[in-house]
């Protein structure tokens, strides 16, 4: 079982789901096979493409598939057009590696897709959804779809699944027991050790956790800082928008302009032009 690299800002499934054992059985769980021929898969993340700061997917090939799973902890529709890009790089590197034209006369085959969004946020969600590509089209266009399969793993949700998939279970597990720990007081540094300790005595992620322990608590540590960082700007710049509305409005009406008024009120495009052109940008 490889070590995490401490150096790389991974989240704890990617950092978990790496590990092609544990990636096999993710795979079996949810696509309702009992494969055993962990050598024939092979981890295909790409680098530096759906996350900013955080690494959260694994792609991997296997028996002509290639499959992709986001772990999630915000809801997100967009989920199936992110899916699209990604598989497109995807197979844009898998054809290089096998040396494959794409313009000659004969079908080339490819490994079929299937996309899937691990979702374990607070907000409450279906144990399962299907989020299709189509609902996003500005108009009809039969014939064309892509869809996100998503899985709720928080705890208590798809039992099936986590009996079928130690490492995700143990996964849920973990994340609700820090949780916990934090809703009766203690701060995340102790949330995240005392969580450890019980999964550990309880026989979840043992033997990774145990040789992991440390690099484990500096991942949780940062995904979680990072998820506060971006609701703090998130929330920063919702404070700041509304201040430089309220502004505009001031300006606005002071000088008579009313009808303008308005219509920055609901004309987004407009509202900027206004910014701009009383310096509040």
């Amino acid at each position: 079982m490889a070590v995490v690299n401490r150096n790389q800002k991974d989240k704890l499934f990617y950092a978990l789901f790496s590990e092609k054992e544990n990636a096999l059985s993710l795979y079996n769980a949810v696509s309702g096979t009992s494969y055993t021929d962990v050598e024939n898969l092979e981890i295909v993340t790409l680098e530096d493409v759906l996350y900013l700061t955080m690494r959260n997917d694994m792609a991997l090939c296997f028996h002509d598939d290639l499959d992709l799973f986001e772990h999630q902890s915000t809801p997100n529709p967009n989920m199936p057009l992110r899916g699209l890009l990604y598989f497109a790089r995807e197979y844009e590197g898998w054809l290089a590696s096998h040396e494959i034209d794409i313009y000659r006369s004969t079908l080339v085959k490819i490994p079929a897709p299937k996309y899937y969004v691990m979702y374990n946020g607070k907000a409450s969600r279906p144990e399962y959804q299907e989020l299709k590509l189509s609902d996003a089209f500005a108009e009809l266009s039969p014939g064309y779809e892509w869809t996100a399969h998503v899985y709720n793993i928080n705890a208590g949700h798809n039992q099936e699944l986590m009996e079928k998939c130690e490492t995700l279970h143990g996964y849920s597990v973990l994340i609700e027991k820090i949780r916990c720990n934090q809703d009766s007081g203690m701060s995340l540094e102790e949330a995240i050790a005392k969580a450890t300790d019980d999964c550990i005595k309880e026989g979840f992620l043992r033997e990774y956790l145990l040789k992991n322990k440390g690099e484990v608590r500096d991942m949780i540590l940062t995904e979680y800082n990072e998820e506060l960082r971006e609701k703090t700007l998130k929330e920063e710049g919702r404070e700041e928008g509304v201040g430089l509305f309220a502004k505009l409005m001031s300006i606005l009406f002071s000088a008579g302009r009313v009808k303008d008024a308005e219509r920055a009120s609901r004309d987004v495009a407009f509202r900027n032009a206004l910014f701009k052109e009383f310096k509040l940008i």
